[in-house]
């Protein structure tokens, strides 16, 4: 009995206790902290302007991180922001894939959505033809351009050559003439985000390795115009009188993305052997014209999928990527010297991209290191999200680009590190309100 009482004696002590320590709740009123969102401008590539599904069309430029950021900011007295959307009427915009169903094998199969906002075509003397985008004519805050290059952002002939650029300038092709640097900085402004430098690399890895138009940007060459750019936006554009603040992100490793990690060795291995089993090895043509038995360190390429041609003979008969008379060839593969290089090239882009950040006092989102650890497979609000192709839902069906889902855990980093820079408490997006993968 007596160690009854005392045992009820404790835990009334104990209940007492927990209810005069109960935490307050306190709501936390947003704040701007030391930065100024009154014009908030995006400046980037494929990644700012929503570009999803090998397209940018309204639905992905609705669910850009830029547009997500920008909501949240206005809560903290950010002003109004603006997108190049597409028309309803053409709200598919470029054209796009779509996900139309499975084969009785489970493989996914990929239809494409037709453009909807082409005005006409342009042959440009030494390049080649270029596509007319219905242009855009109203005010701007998201100057995000799919396919820009760091390597290309004072070029003064760019909006020529590059539709999504042309589709934001007054002047049609070819009477264009406004670097994209001095366009983003035309106009005053109190903040920005900076996310480029991933086309420096991207274009060499994704046509594995085989374009010589697209060989990476020289790593000397990527540190001037980073600074150069950084240098710019800091000053705020154009008689603003007064410096901006903004944040940068590091280059994602395209090497961990689906584009590069669905179609392997052992898929295509296991593929063939189902009518071949005593076939072993795959033959691929490198970047150096050797062929040899591909390995594990060798990276096909997403699109090898769609090509169906392992196997296939020639015409002398010879199957395709099954001998070395006829082996796969480089456009398909980025093999293990090239993987290299892309790695070292990524690793030298944010080593400067760092160093840059820190040496003008701007935030960094290492969107490197966070698409690497969500691609790894993580719980999103009770849903599993990673790399893998359709089923995983954070990067969609063009195996490179983010989901919204995607981009509303981008657009989260990117808040978070503004807050945690300047001292603001912007609200972080609601990432329930987006969805992955959209399923037929």
């Amino acid at each position: 009995m007596k160690s009854q009482i005392i045992v009820k004696s404790i835990l009334a002590v104990a209940v007492f206790a927990m209810a005069s320590c109960k935490p307050e709740l306190k709501e936390v009123t947003p704040s701007k902290g030391t930065a100024d969102f009154t014009r908030y401008i995006a400046v980037g590539n494929s990644l700012t302007s929503g570009f999803a599904d090998g397209g940018l069309y309204l639905e992905g430029q609705q669910n850009s991180f830029p547009e997500m950021i920008a909501t949240q900011m206005k809560t903290v007295g950010g002003g109004a922001f603006h997108t190049p959307f597409f028309n309803a009427d053409q709200a598919d915009g470029s054209g796009y894939k779509k996900l139309t169903g499975f084969s009785a094998t489970g493989l996914p199969i990929l239809g494409d959505v037709a453009a909807q906002a082409v005005r006409g075509q342009v042959t440009i003397p030494g390049f080649g033809n270029v596509v007319l985008l219905t242009k855009y004519t109203g005010e701007l805050n998201n100057y995000g351009v799919p396919g820009i290059k760091l390597g290309l952002v004072t070029f003064q002939g760019y909006g020529n050559l590059n539709p999504y650029y042309e589709r934001l300038l007054p002047n049609d092709a070819p009477a264009n003439t406004t670097a994209y640097l001095d366009f983003v900085t035309s106009k005053p402004f109190t903040f920005f985000s900076m996310w480029l430098g991933n086309n420096d690399v991207l274009g060499y890895a994704t046509t594995g390795g085989a374009s010589a138009a697209d060989a990476p940007t020289p790593k000397a060459t990527f540190t001037a115009l980073y600074n150069a750019a950084a240098t710019k936006l800091v000053a705020g554009g154009a008689a603003s009188g007064t410096q901006a603040k903004g944040v940068v992100a590091t280059i994602p490793d395209v090497l961990s993305t689906p584009f590069f990690r669905t179609v392997t060795l052992a898929s295509l291995l296991t593929a063939v052997q189902a009518s071949a089993p005593t076939v072993t090895q795959l033959f691929i043509r490198t970047g150096t014209a050797a062929v040899r038995p591909a390995t594990a360190q060798d990276y096909f390429l997403l699109t090898l999928s769609s090509a169906n041609v392992i196997g296939v003979p020639n015409a002398g008969g010879i199957p395709y990527g099954l001998h070395p008379l006829n082996p796969i060839e480089s456009k398909w593969v980025l093999d293990a010297d090239e993987a290299a290089t892309v790695v070292d090239y990524t690793n030298a882009y944010n080593e400067t991209i760092k160093s840059v950040a820190n040496a003008k006092g701007l935030a960094i989102v290492d969107a490197n290191a966070l698409l690497k650890e969500y691609g790894a497979g993580k719980m999103v609000n009770g849903a599993a999200v990673s790399a893998a192709f359709i089923t995983g839902n954070l990067f969609s069906l063009d195996g490179i680009h983010l989901t919204p889902l995607g981009y509303s855990i981008i657009a989260n980093e990117f808040i978070k590190s503004i807050n945690s820079k300047y001292g603001s408490t912007i609200p972080i997006v609601d990432v329930t309100k987006y969805r992955g993968v959209k399923f037929p």
